[in-house]
């Protein structure tokens, strides 16, 4: 398989929170992904970039906050997740990047 640049544009970054961390122990990765990308764009994404086995992927849309910057209203972009599980024997090192 060739790694098309399309990919790089679905998967943004992986995010490593404590929520993140815990999900790992479960077999699964959580990516920060483009707002318009579906479930099976970021499987294949995943499986063609980092070369491992998807068994599920679970997306969730974070919406952006109301906040002040200087005493103008501004709103954060709103953010969606991927939580991507693997199936058994495959796993994906994300703290190697850090």
């Amino acid at each position: 398989m060739s790694t098309k640049a399309e990919h790089y544009d679905v998967i943004r970054k992986p995010i490593i929170t404590e929520k993140a961390t815990m999900a790992s122990e479960a077999n699964a990765v959580v990516f920060e992904v483009a707002i318009d990308a579906n479930k099976p764009m970021i499987k294949e994404a995943v499986e063609t970039l980092f070369g491992v086995k998807v068994k599920a992927v679970n997306t969730t849309i974070t919406k952006g906050k109301s906040k002040r910057f200087r005493g103008q209203l501004g709103k954060r972009k709103d953010v969606k997740k991927a939580y991507v599980t693997l199936e058994e024997g495959n796993t994906i090192d994300v703290s190697t990047g850090l």
